[in-house]
């Protein structure tokens, strides 16, 4: 786990470790949303680019089956 600092123009460095891990590049896109007081940043990824990312996820029984959609 990292410290970062959040600056006076409230920005913050995504320390180089988790940018490497998380597959972050300079101009990339990330979604931001806070629930629970906890901040999440997910980088946005195009649908092709997500195949393979939870190699080996069980979704049998993932999606409830009485949901009409």
């Amino acid at each position: 786990m990292e410290t970062v600092k959040v600056s006076k123009k409230y920005q913050v460095v995504i320390p180089e470790s988790i940018r490497k891990e998380a597959g972050i590049k300079p101009g990339d896109k990330m979604i931001a949303l806070s629930k629970h007081k906890i901040l999440h940043y997910i980088p946005v990824r195009s649908l092709k680019d997500t195949k393979g990312m939870t190699p080996g996820l069980n979704t049998k029984d993932l999606r409830d089956e009485t949901d009409p959609a």
